[in-house]
């Protein structure tokens, strides 16, 4: 080789250079296969001002046309809010204090709990929370689920003083089209509007700048429409950024509008082709021109009326040509369950949900497919409490104190100067009933005895109150009591799937000393075995002839039965010990015949 290039160089040939190698993703190579992958790098507030209008118009229509878009909506309705939705307990606790030398935690306060519970369900209720009366906050938390997913954002203004309502706070909704998204300019001090949002150099906003009235409002002109200035203080913008620097929101079903839309069109398609086959439709052709002798309809074109069982005589020259399209096709039911996982995909839901088909499902694949789909729905009650009802929560916790409107039952309100102690508030987003809840309710049991959670946690995480549920309870006793009921299975009792444990509890009513009966009713899990029932006999008769010291028997019972209750045992070894057998009779020797003493 290197003969050959002493060679080629004298003739004034030279070898090309070989290009140095560079290492580089393969998504990133322009090739055959990728040179229709046209790409632009552009900064998050660029693709979100020059395509938000036109998504939410189209995430609009979808919401209106397409049955998928509207179940998803409902599914963010029903697994982020629920039938109450985000529900409000108070945590205020009383100080905390030295006793003999020992921090001591300072107890709920149950009164100021309930009074300010009181007053949130009060203002939240219809007429009140918000500036039009029209809505309650319940309503309002599902306009801003819904609203936020569809159109990307969604606004929330807050009007305070004694005009809204006795709390002196309430809401207005506005919906995304209400911000001049098309305002964008450099002020003179610094800040940049963009998208008509106001903000700093370190793009805090600052205000928001809103059209007086629905742009898109019947009978509502540009030349009429106003604008408003409203500081940053007083909005609450509710959306989810997907990139640093995102000053408002896209619509959530952007990533799966396009599958849907392809989707949609080809649904229709095999809707009018199966129609179509279903209608058995078919053609007239002539042999012989201007032949044709049968009924016209009122184009003048040949018809034929068809009924079942009837053969009709066509006349000469016209011959019948039938047209039977195949549809629907037999993988039209695949190729839509395919479409659909990829949509389920990009919304982050399970497919069984969004199609709500539960088809060749078994246990185990419902309940994965149900702990990440759930896992999500929590993912979004977090960044709603948080988006949401945290700062709404707050500003209407300090005008209802400033305004004196939180009364406790003697008649005197919350102290203002304690705000900082009654805003210890805890949410209870919904929460949801596994496949098979004996076992997690069995998980959760042992874990209050062990000491590893509390009866408030538990009932938190279901989404209740523990002081709510205990006020049932009590009820509940004091009702039964009324009318002489008295219930077996009281609350508190274990139920046991195994019966490794096996926990007595008396019965009510029970006196002291009284046998208690088991607290489960899985008998066959508590059943003695032969050798079991052997060895306790033995033991027992031991004592009762003196053979066996109580404390003797205690122990050889301990081991025959490691899970007998120790009260149970010592009541049976002290009647064992007051047994007396008597001695049998012995028989008179001239009764005995002959063939029975032989025997």
């Amino acid at each position: 080789m290197k003969l050959v290039d002493r060679l080629a160089s004298r003739l004034g040939f030279q070898r090309k250079a070989v290009a140095p190698h560079r290492r580089q993703y393969a998504a990133a190579l322009t090739n055959r296969l990728t040179e229709d992958w046209n790409t632009i790098l552009s900064s998050a507030d660029s693709e979100v001002n020059s395509s938000a209008r036109v998504l939410r118009a189209r995430a609009r229509q979808m919401e209106r046309d397409n049955p998928f878009v509207e179940r998803y909506l409902k599914l963010l309705e029903n697994n982020v809010l629920g039938a109450s939705g985000v529900g409000l307990q108070m945590k205020v606790r009383d100080p905390d204090k030295y006793e003999a030398g020992k921090l001591v935690k300072g107890g709920y306060d149950v009164l100021a709990n309930a009074t300010i519970e009181k007053g949130w369900a009060e203002w939240a209720s219809k007429g009140s929370c918000t500036v039009d009366g029209r809505t309650s906050w319940r309503e309002l938390e599902k306009l801003v689920m819904r609203s936020t997913a569809r159109d990307g954002a969604c606004f929330l203004v807050k009007h305070r003083g004694t005009d809204a309502n006795r709390f002196g706070f309430a809401l207005q909704f506005l919906e995304a089209d209400y911000l001049r998204d098309d305002c964008n300019a450099q002020l003179p001090g610094g800040n940049v509007v963009k998208m008509g949002v106001e903000l700093t150099p370190n793009l805090r906003p600052v205000a928001y700048h809103f059209f007086s009235r629905h742009p898109y409002d019947f009978g509502v002109s540009s030349a009429a429409t106003r604008f408003v200035r409203i500081e940053a203080e007083r909005v609450i913008h509710i959306y989810k950024p997907t990139r640093q620097g995102q000053t408002n929101g896209v619509p959530w079903l952007a990533p799966s509008m396009m599958t849907l839309r392809q989707l949609d069109g080809y649904w229709e398609a095999e809707l009018v082709a199966a129609r179509s086959a279903a209608s058995k439709m078919g053609f007239y052709e002539k042999t012989l021109p201007n032949d044709y002798q049968g009924e016209l309809d009122s184009e003048g074109n040949p018809t034929s009326e068809m009924q079942p069982g009837h053969i009709e005589d066509l006349p000469m020259g016209v011959t019948f040509k039938t047209h039977d399209p195949q549809h629907p096709v037999s993988a039209f039911g695949d190729f839509v369950k395919s479409v659909l996982r990829g949509t389920a995909a990009g919304l982050g839901v399970s497919y069984n949900s969004l199609a709500n088909d539960l088809e060749n499902v078994n246990y185990s694949s419902i309940r994965a497919g149900l702990l990440e789909e759930r896992a999500e729905w929590m993912g979004l009650q977090n960044w709603l409490i948080e988006s949401l009802h945290e700062p709404v929560f707050h500003e209407w916790l300090e005008l209802a104190l400033l305004s004196g409107a939180l009364k406790m039952p003697n008649g005197s309100a919350l102290p203002a100067v304690k705000l900082d102690k009654f805003s210890a508030v805890e949410w209870k987003p919904r929460r949801w009933a596994w496949v098979d809840p004996l076992k997690d309710l069995n998980a959760k049991v042992l874990a209050i005895e062990k000491g590893l959670d509390s009866r408030r946690s538990a009932i938190s995480e279901q989404g209740g109150d523990i002081e709510d549920v205990f006020a049932d309870m009590a009820a509940d006793d004091s009702l039964a009591d009324t009318y002489g009921l008295n219930f077996t299975d009281e609350p508190g009792n274990e139920i046991s799937e195994s019966g490794d444990s096996l926990k007595t509890v008396p019965k009510a009513g029970d006196k002291e000393g009284d046998s208690p009966m088991p607290a489960t009713s899985d008998v066959q899990s508590q059943a003695l075995n032969g050798a079991q029932l052997a060895s306790i006999t033995e033991v027992l008769s031991g004592v009762s002839s003196g053979k066996l010291s109580p404390k003797a028997a205690t122990l050889l019972i301990q081991i025959a039965l490691p899970t007998a209750d120790p009260a149970v045992v010592a009541e049976m070894l002290a009647d064992a010990a007051k047994f007396n057998p008597t001695p049998a009779a012995t028989p008179d020797a001239s009764s005995i015949s002959p063939a029975k003493a032989k025997t």
